[in-house]
């Protein structure tokens, strides 16, 4: 357990940082569309660890899958330390007073940032930085809707062999197949929103001469939300009237698929509210899908028991369906939210 807790408190800087490094490397019309490729890894990457590991401990050892994941994570290591560079770039600094960069090592040890530490956040302000971006109306209300609505996944994902083994008599090598339905539906997401997210914004400027409010980007999600609860309603029906497999199988993809798309449009819509605040946003972001999920494991299963999948999933689907109105709410008056609660005021950018 112990061990665990520190694989995810650590394997977090990468969920987290997403929207940051994203913020400091690509122009604004550039975004959307990394934001989308980011994303699509982060959801897919939990989906993607059942599959194989399903398949590994077919024919070989429990500890099998862990090692894999030990190599990956060396090799990611390697990829960072070979090819990366820090992404940080303050620009309201002039470009003769910028600090001096130092050497490869001394930036990847981080002496050559403490080194001009002085021009940076102090550790106060840096934490003020994390709470005065959740006071934000569109913040705080974008954290409530993803937490509810992304939960649901994480749930289903956690608990999906107790239902499907049962049901279907599955061992763990047909569990492993199944898990290239969400796998599938990730990827047609990423490849549904590639445009559509662009498209949105494009048309939006075009019949605003010019003109671009964040706002938009969350039209994605008002056409994404009827996927997802279609998908919830029909899993729970497939579970309790025993359809067959493949049926599920579509229908979890169908969840998946919008969430996918939900996912990239508040992702940018936070962004583009709050440029300067990147990576607070997308830390409080993944906070709320990763906190969500798990409160949901705990009860998913005995909830399912007591009431049935049917009705279980349903109620899911309906709390998606209210969810809704937040984002209604932030398309109508966002904008009004924003000025009333205005600038972030931050030490640097």
């Amino acid at each position: 357990m112990a061990a665990r807790i520190l694989n995810g408190f650590f394997s977090t800087v990468s969920q987290a940082g997403g929207l940051m490094f994203i913020k400091d490397m690509f122009f604004f019309h550039e975004q959307a569309r990394k934001i989308n490729i980011w994303a699509s890894f982060i959801v897919m990457s939990p989906y993607v660890g059942p599959l194989f590991a399903a398949f590994m401990t077919e024919t070989l050892h429990w500890s099998v899958p862990f090692w894999v994941y030990f190599g990956m994570n060396l090799l990611g290591m390697a990829l960072v330390v070979a090819f990366l560079e820090e992404t940080y770039y303050d620009r309201t600094i002039p470009s003769d007073q910028q600090p001096a960069r130092g050497n490869r090592f001394a930036r990847l040890i981080g002496t050559a940032q403490w080194k001009s530490r002085h021009l940076r956040n102090t550790f106060g302000q840096a934490c003020w930085r994390t709470v005065s971006v959740l006071l934000k109306p569109i913040v705080a209300l974008s954290c409530v809707f993803y937490a509810l609505t992304f939960a649901w996944a994480v749930g289903i994902n956690t608990t999906l062999a107790i239902f499907v083994t049962p049901l279907y008599g599955f061992g763990p090598k047909q569990v492993g197949f199944f898990y290239f339905t969400p796998v599938v539906a990730v990827a047609l997401g990423e490849a549904t929103g590639h445009w559509l997210h662009d498209s949105l914004a494009k048309q939006y400027i075009r019949s605003h001469k010019g003109h671009f409010e964040p706002e938009v980007r969350l039209r994605a999600v008002v056409l994404a939300m009827p996927v997802v609860i279609v998908g919830l309603v029909l899993i729970g029906q497939c579970f309790e009237n025993q359809w067959h497999f493949m049926a599920t199988s579509v229908c979890w993809g169908l969840y998946v698929f919008g969430m996918m798309i939900t996912t990239v449009a508040l992702s940018s819509y936070c962004l583009d509210s709050y440029p300067e605040a990147s990576g607070e946003v997308s830390a409080w972001l993944n906070m709320a899908r990763t906190v969500g999920g798990f409160i949901v494991s705990y009860f998913q299963v005995r909830w399912a028991e007591a009431q049935g999948t049917k009705q279980s999933f349903g109620i899911q689907a309906g709390i998606c369906g209210g969810a809704i109105l937040f984002i209604v709410a932030l398309i109508v008056w966002g904008k009004r939210l924003r000025i009333w609660a205005g600038p972030l005021n931050f030490a640097t950018t």
